[in-house]
């Protein structure tokens, strides 16, 4: 294995005894104090559902264009389906990577706060349609591996085990199935622009033997290569909010591969029903002290209602479907 500047952790070990268990909290705690971002093992994903999403997600991109854009997320007023190469921008700069935007599937819902705008239908394809199975199967899975780590979380900064299950509601989860193009640029191109996840949390699957991924660290970029048999995992806005910095979300990035190589990742969002407002976690003074404060960019704000955060996060990164669905969202927001 190549040398990682991530931590690695291993879920298993919450299954050993007592011991294991208390280690693996100490350990989480440490990584998501220090760095943000871990690597994370033993999450009983088996290697052919990763075969089986990976091909899924291959035989997607292979589909011929007019397939794909039959479920262009111009199409969905709540941002799901397929995102044309250059159809999402990172602080206002183009991404270049094509995506399928999954949800949970819902019925559309009328008046309420804005945010409620983003519940909804999925887009899925008529010319594949073994894709919703395959990805319902690892939603679930991971949905029970993002609780686990949840509870194992809160116990590790003095909370109730169930703190996170008492204030998140029916989890709003975001599944993107992401290819990134080779680039041809002469220096590297922008996959995905720096930026912090605006949630909770993310488990992130990386195609293996695929590089890109980078992570900030004391004022500099490190390569985070995919691991066999292991997720990245990194904590978002929300959880620094709710720890006020004792817990971090950091920059991370992704560097288009040289042309003609491309690469496949699928992250997988954990994050809290819209209409939940995350609660301050009441630390112990030892942890407390160590507490930096909350990240504050007039910008970007970070809001303490998943919802505002999410509807924020979505009108920025998606303008097009921004302009056609909720030019009156956009008008009161300059």
């Amino acid at each position: 294995m190549p040398h990682l500047n991530l931590p690695v952790l291993d879920l298993s070990l919450l299954d050993r005894g007592h011991e294991a268990a208390a280690r693996f909290r100490d350990l989480l705690r440490a990584a998501s104090h220090d760095v943000g971002f871990f690597y994370l093992t033993g999450t009983g994903v088996s290697p052919d559902l990763e075969r089986r999403l990976h091909r899924a997600a291959r035989d997607f991109f292979a589909l011929p264009e007019a397939d794909k854009l039959a479920i262009e997320n111009v199409n969905s007023p709540h941002f799901r389906g397929y995102t044309r190469i250059g159809g999402e921008r990172t602080q206002g700069r183009t991404d270049w990577r094509e995506q399928i935007d999954i949800g949970p599937e819902q019925a559309p819902l009328t008046g309420g706060p804005d945010f409620n705008r983003l519940v909804g239908p999925n887009l899925w394809p008529a010319a594949q349609p073994g894709l919703r199975a395959v990805v319902s199967e690892w939603h679930d899975h991971l949905s029970g591996v993002a609780r686990r780590l949840l509870r194992a979380w809160a116990v590790s900064l003095g909370a109730a085990e169930s703190f996170f299950d008492e204030h998140f509601g029916e989890p709003s989860t975001l599944i993107k199935i992401v290819r990134y193009p080779g680039s041809t640029a002469p220096e590297p191109a922008q996959g995905v622009g720096a930026h912090k996840d605006s949630g909770v949390l993310t488990l992130l699957w990386i195609e293996p033997g695929k590089g890109g991924l980078q992570v900030e660290r004391d004022g500099a970029w490190v390569d985070a290569p995919p691991v066999p048999g292991a997720f990245v995992v990194n904590i978002g806005e929300l959880l620094e909010y709710a720890t006020q910095g004792y817990l971090i979300a950091t920059n991370h990035r992704v560097v288009s591969p040289r042309y003609p190589d491309d690469r496949i990742s699928v992250p997988f969002f954990f994050n809290p029903a819209l209409d939940q407002r995350l609660p301050l976690i009441d630390l112990p003074p030892e942890l407390a002290a160590e507490a930096k404060g909350v990240t504050q960019d007039p910008a970007n704000p970070i809001h303490a209602l998943y919802g505002e955060n999410a509807l924020k996060s979505r009108l920025r990164a998606h303008p097009d479907v921004a302009e056609i669905w909720h030019a009156d969202l956009l008008a009161a927001r300059t």
